[in-house]
């Protein structure tokens, strides 16, 4: 393995955890936002709460998936194609969300079935992302030549819906965890309370995902990263344990307790690709796993990208720093009014 195929294997790894982090508080919000908007004025808040950097944070989403088609094409190709009709609906999912939040303020005569979408459109890729993650651990049915041999419903075990479960509740505290950073009074108590539930449920579906995979799921794994799994597993529970400490603190708790929400994030993001490595994607049978070496792009179109992506990554992060310290502080009714 070169130091460009490892590299790109991490860099995937960390793009999509900034996107877990970042847009998970939108799905989050959106996944919540019958539950925590009771008012129109609430609802109000928590649209602008995401407004102005929603789009950006998607972003990540596109940057992850560019990635593997770039440096690893096989794996791309692979669950591409083995998971269509669950992209498609995420990809319906993202369309309708971007549209509910996008005209909500501007056609209040369609409130009620914007609304509807708003939640539709964050709830489905919440759930889904979750279950490919979990079908990716324990091997897609795939032949030797890396093609895609099962069925959409085969992609529904109990591991991989856990999964499903698993990162939706980890949404959910997300979106929980931002709404408390960005509102006041009896919303944000809401907040407060949904966090501490979705705190609870992360805990214990980590668990039952831990048991069910290592108990019951015959997946090989490398030793090389024996103890990387024993960390990142240990900064899962860090998370979930801070977010405990933190929660209901009256100075800089709701931002201590998001930024302890998005550890878990890191935590669940490195887990996974620990556990797959030195796959990129594992196989059913394993034999058939598409390896980081066997799929990796040439040395020449992995060096272009590195410098590329140097350059565009940097642009990006320096716009999204602009963004969050333009739109930074708690929200009041009246800044969400267009919204």
């Amino acid at each position: 393995m070169t130091f460009l195929q490892l590299l790109w294997f991490i860099l995937i790894c960390v793009v999509i955890t900034v996107y877990f982090v970042l847009d998970g508080f939108d799905l989050g919000v959106g996944v919540m936002y019958p539950f925590l908007g009771k008012t129109e004025e609430d609802k109000a808040v928590l649209r602008r709460s995401i407004g102005p950097v929603w789009d950006a944070n998607e972003v990540w989403l596109l940057t992850a998936g560019g990635a593997l088609f770039a440096a690893f094409p096989p794996a791309y190709a692979t669950t591409f194609s083995g998971f269509y009709l669950a992209i498609m609906l995420v990809l319906f999912g993202l369309i309708v969300r971007a549209v509910a939040v996008e005209f909500r303020g501007k056609a209040p005569q369609y409130a009620k079935l914007l609304d509807a979408l708003f939640v539709v459109g964050s709830f489905l890729p919440a759930l889904l992302f979750g279950v490919a993650v979990g079908n990716v651990l324990v091997g897609i049915p795939m032949n030797a030549n890396g093609d895609y041999t099962g069925t959409f419903f085969q992609l529904l075990g109990l591991f991989p819906l856990v999964c499903g479960l698993l990162g939706l509740a980890q949404f959910i505290l997300q979106g929980c965890s931002w709404a408390a950073v960005k509102t006041t009074g009896a919303l944000h108590e809401r907040a407060e309370k949904m966090r501490k539930n979705a705190q609870i449920a992360v805990l214990v579906l980590f668990v039952v995902a831990s048991i069910l995979f290592l108990g019951f799921e015959n997946v090989p794994m490398s030793s090389d990263t024996s103890a990387l799994r024993i960390l990142f597993a240990a900064v899962v529970v860090l998370g979930v344990l801070l977010g405990f400490v933190f929660d209901g603190r009256k100075e800089r708790g709701d931002l201590s307790t998001f930024i302890s929400s998005s550890v878990i994030c890191l935590g669940l993001t490195g887990l996974t690709f620990a556990s797959l490595f030195p796959n990129i994607v594992n196989g059913k049978p394993f034999s058939s796993s598409l390896t980081i070496v066997g799929s990796a792009a040439s040395e020449n179109a992995l060096f272009a990208m590195t410098v590329i992506t140097l350059i565009g990554l940097t642009l990006t992060i320096i716009y999204q720093v602009i963004i969050y310290r333009t739109f930074a502080g708690k929200i009041t009714p009246k800044e969400a009014q267009e919204y």
